[in-house]
């Protein structure tokens, strides 16, 4: 994303031989598997994607064999949706982007604007936003959750429970041990608040001498540092930081923004004419995805010497040779912003879409949720009439679905019933990392009173309820029991952990 709305985070990518996983969770195999899927017409009242042949799938259980299962119980709507990542603001989710995931199947949410109010209310945002995904909406697939946690002015997280993160420039004096650390603690914060997505780092190099003239990035000091290898090494100590944590790292903005004066945000027209396929900036994206980026965002500037005729975001060279050729990246592709930058408003809405997976990618981003109609409606049309098309969505769909399996998000999910059930108090034992005994011991409530931030007495009371309920960010109601309510959101909560 350029600096106008400086609102996302990206997943990170992968390279074309794994996903590098999180904590507990496999490496990711089989990637030829997930480009290589195909799809036919089927009878009107089947899918239009069926299932794949079980014989030709891998034996062992890894993450894109779970995906695929979970792609074959998918409608074609369902599959559609998963190619879409709208934006909702941070302080509430308008109907727009409420319809965008219930009606229009759509499987991954971008927080757009700041919120200085901390961590609380973005984990009520979060639950309530992954309750959305029911049976009808997403075939109960969990969104991916994204948010630009750069640092400096791209912050979009920021007050208690958030630490305040230098700019990506600062960042780059530190040691790589110290960035390291740092990420991880940065990364943590994130992934307990229900985001699971940085759309971070920015891998895109630029000179000193022409930073101040780089209205996306080093006018901003979004940089790591001014050259390729001192952008590569930071950057990927940045990935294996946050990435440790289990959260998902995207590399932006491919193929560089470092050279170009404009910003696409709110210049139509940006072009790179120094760039060629085989620059040196290309360079620290490769470090990026060899660190665990599982994700990687495409610019919406023109690169002129590499292809003149079409912004990259559009382009199969760019996407489909560079990134899937060249970079050799099996991971997701994803777009830079398709709804309101001011560089594509050139093509309608569906246009856009189907354009940029046309070309090879993925992942539709739009921070205008209003778009999503037109967007989503262009693709399914195009996938009913179009085989090759067709082919390419559920490609893309199963490589979505693979980074949700890498990052866990493809198990089973907590039922939120009310009743602090043992299977409930077995997943809670999970999320603070003490003895799974499904019992609500002294042991499990002190390690739960450390991390809501009240003192551990091992003994559950009015004061640590109040703690849970605004660490969930509801409102007190004086309960110094387990009611109904909290027990409801902690499920829903946990449900954005585990």
């Amino acid at each position: 994303m350029g600096s106008r709305r400086l609102v996302l985070t990206c997943v990170a990518a992968c390279s074309a031989a794994a996903l590098v996983p999180g904590p507990g969770a496999s490496a990711v195999t089989g990637v030829t598997a997930v480009t290589a899927v195909t799809g036919q017409l089927a009878t009107p009242s089947a899918a239009i994607f069926p299932a794949a042949d079980p014989a030709a799938a891998p034996a062992a259980t890894t993450p894109a064999v779970t995906a695929q299962a979970v792609l074959n119980r998918l409608t074609t709507a369902q599959r559609i949706g998963q190619l879409f990542m709208v934006g909702g603001s941070v302080k509430g989710l308008p109907t727009a982007t409420r319809t965008a995931i219930s009606r229009y199947h759509v499987g991954n949410l971008i927080l757009t604007g700041r919120t200085t109010a901390g961590a609380a209310p973005v984990r009520a945002l979060t639950a309530g936003a992954q309750s959305m995904t029911t049976n009808a909406a997403t075939s109960a697939v969990p969104l991916l959750v994204a948010s630009d946690q750069e640092g400096g002015l791209v912050q979009v997280l920021q007050g208690p429970w958030f630490s305040r993160m230098p700019t990506a420039l600062t960042q780059g004096t530190f040691t790589d041990a110290g960035l390291t650390r740092s990420a991880t603690v940065w990364g943590s914060q994130v992934l307990r608040a229900g985001v699971n997505v940085n759309l971070a780092p920015v891998m895109d190099t630029v000179s000193a001498a022409f930073a101040p003239l780089n209205a996306p990035i080093g006018a901003l000091q979004r940089e790591f540092g001014h050259t390729p290898a001192v952008v590569a090494e930071k950057g990927s100590a940045f990935v294996r930081g946050m990435r440790s944590t289990g959260m998902a790292l995207t590399a932006k903005h491919f193929p560089g923004l470092g050279r170009v004066t404009g910003n696409t945000d709110t210049t139509a027209g940006v072009t790179d004419r120094v760039t060629t396929r085989t620059s040196p900036d290309i360079g620290p994206f490769r470090s990026a995805v060899g660190a665990g980026a599982q994700l990687l965002m495409v610019s919406s500037a023109i690169y002129s010497r590499i292809d003149a005729a079409r912004p990259a975001v559009f382009s199969p060279t760019v996407i489909t040779g560079m990134i899937r050729g060249d970079l050799r990246f099996g991971g997701v592709v994803i777009s830079d912003d398709l709804g309101a930058a001011r560089a594509v408003q050139a093509w309608s809405p569906g246009t856009r879409a189907v354009n940029f997976l046309n070309a090879g990618g993925d992942v539709v981003l739009t921070v205008d949720p209003t778009v999503i109609p037109a967007m989503v409606n262009a693709v399914t049309a195009r996938v009913t009439t179009n085989a090759t098309f067709r082919a390419r969505v559920n490609a893309a769909a199963l490589r979505v679905l693979t980074v949700k399996a890498a990052n866990g998000l493809l198990g089973t999910r907590i039922a939120v019933t009310g009743s602090l059930s043992t299977s409930t108090i077995s997943s809670l034992q999970r999320w603070l990392g003490v003895t799974r005994t499904g019992t609500l011991g002294s042991a499990t409530i002190r390690a739960l009173q450390v991390r809501v931030n009240v003192p551990a007495t091992g003994v559950w009371g009015s004061r640590s309820m109040g703690a849970l309920q605004s660490y969930l960010g509801i409102a007190h109601d004086g309960a110094t029991t387990w009611n109904t309510r909290t027990v409801r959101q902690l499920q829903s909560y946990l449900n954005t952990q585990l």
